[in-house]
């Protein structure tokens, strides 16, 4: 190996980047203990340190997706075979959660074996990331004409939501819509020819009601979703029952004040909120660390969003270009829908706060998504640099780094 040709590669990667992903998931990794301790015990009935010790776990699973994806080159998963196999493999996932998955919280989203769980819709969230940008990568010259083609990843993406909404789990599908929405919107397809397959699809759908509202009627108006948006309007006047968790959180971000009552100190965790150690995680890092906390935390989740889109732009390849584009708005769309749960600016709809919430899967899909968003800056980087020198593409013939930087 050409040791100098390695160091310049190893140069180009992004090591802001990587150095606020790990803390934060470090940082994550203590709040869960910290959040889970009492719950465990008093609860679950294990040890204190239990979810601590399985996040841990996660982490380390985690850690090994983010150096993998951060090593391979990102232009890989533009390969046909691939996007093939992501192409079905998200679907059939989805279908066969509906039928075998593990049922919780009235959501039947997960494969259980043994005491391990996987969320399939969280891998199709990658999934979809993936075959989106390959997609329309590959379309790019077509996008500004109402070709067929240019639709078809549309009706996809629609059939990827609906599956996971029937599971039924409407913050996932909501978030992917919106990441697919921006993929499509970035890559140069017309605003107009997207907009009216929405309205097209919105009117079967309409039309179609008598067909499907009897199966998802109970789901989407149960009373328990109901409950929730009662309880968003106006959490006090149910604060014994569903609102019970919105004001605990009120409480606990109230108390904490601009320093907190110190790490492992907090109050609101001892019954008091229910989901501490996933859902609202942040409630829990507002009392014990204060403003102070929660400002280090969303500084460093909008580092790393704003960080990716930067390297969306920076990238002069359009695969790269937009799967940076879909990460980005993934981690930030997420982080809004679990954030505004916990103050209240929205209903609350159980999605875990990127890299601090406790959850394995989450944990391993963005941890993986983050690897692929380093491994695009450092190709940009390396090509703004390097690319023009002939000399150090044939080095990289002769000393077997062809596959590396050109796969």
């Amino acid at each position: 190996m050409d040791r100098q040709l390695w160091k310049k590669v190893l140069k180009c990667y992004d090591y802001p980047l990587m150095a606020a992903v790990i803390m934060l998931s470090l940082f994550g990794l203590i709040m869960v203990y910290s959040a889970s301790m009492v719950t465990a015990v008093i609860r679950f009935e294990v040890p204190s340190d239990y979810f601590y010790e399985r996040q841990k776990h996660w982490l380390i699973a985690a850690l090994a997706a983010f150096a993998m994806m951060a090593i391979i080159p990102y232009k890989v998963w533009r390969k046909e075979r691939f996007v093939k196999f992501v192409f079905f493999a998200s679907p059939l996932m989805l279908i066969a959660v509906a039928f075998l998955g593990h049922t919780a919280n009235n959501a039947t989203s997960w494969f259980r074996v043994g005491a391990l769980s996987i969320q399939p819709a969280e891998l199709a969230k990658l999934g979809l990331i993936l075959y989106l940008s390959a997609a329309f990568a590959n379309k790019r010259k077509r996008l500004a004409e109402p070709v067929k083609s240019n639709l078809f990843p549309i009706y996809y993406t629609l059939f990827i939501c609906a599956l996971i909404a029937i599971q039924p789990d409407f913050g996932t599908a909501f978030i992917v819509f919106v990441i697919a929405v921006c993929i499509i919107l970035s890559s140069g397809l017309r605003l107009t020819l997207l907009f009216k397959q929405l309205l097209f699809f919105a009117l079967i759908a309409v039309m179609l009601s008598p067909l499907w509202l009897p199966f998802m009627g109970k789901k989407i108006f149960s009373r328990e979703r109901l409950s929730r948006l009662y309880s968003f309007l106006d959490p006090f006047q149910y604060a014994d029952t569903d609102g019970y968790q919105l004001v605990n959180s009120y409480l606990a971000i109230g108390i904490g004040g601009l320093k907190g009552l110190g790490l492992g100190k907090g109050i609101q965790k001892y019954g008091y909120l229910p989901e501490s150690h996933t859902d609202f995680i942040m409630a829990v890092i507002a009392e014990e660390l204060g403003l102070f906390g929660v400002m280090f935390t969303l500084g460093l989740l909008a580092f790393i969003v704003l960080r990716g889109l930067w390297i969306a732009r920076r990238s002069t390849d359009a695969f790269g270009s937009l799967l940076a584009i879909g990460i980005s708005v993934m981690i930030g769309f997420q982080t809004f829908i679990n954030v505004g749960g916990v103050v209240g600016l929205i209903p609350i709809t159980g999605v875990p706060l990127p890299l601090v919430s406790y959850g394995g899967t989450s944990l391993v899909l963005i941890m993986a998504s983050l690897g692929l968003l380093v491994n695009i800056s450092m190709f940009t980087k390396y090509e703004q640099r390097y690319k023009k020198s002939e000399k150090q593409a044939v080095n990289a013939s002769k000393k077997g780094l062809t596959f590396y930087l050109n796969p």
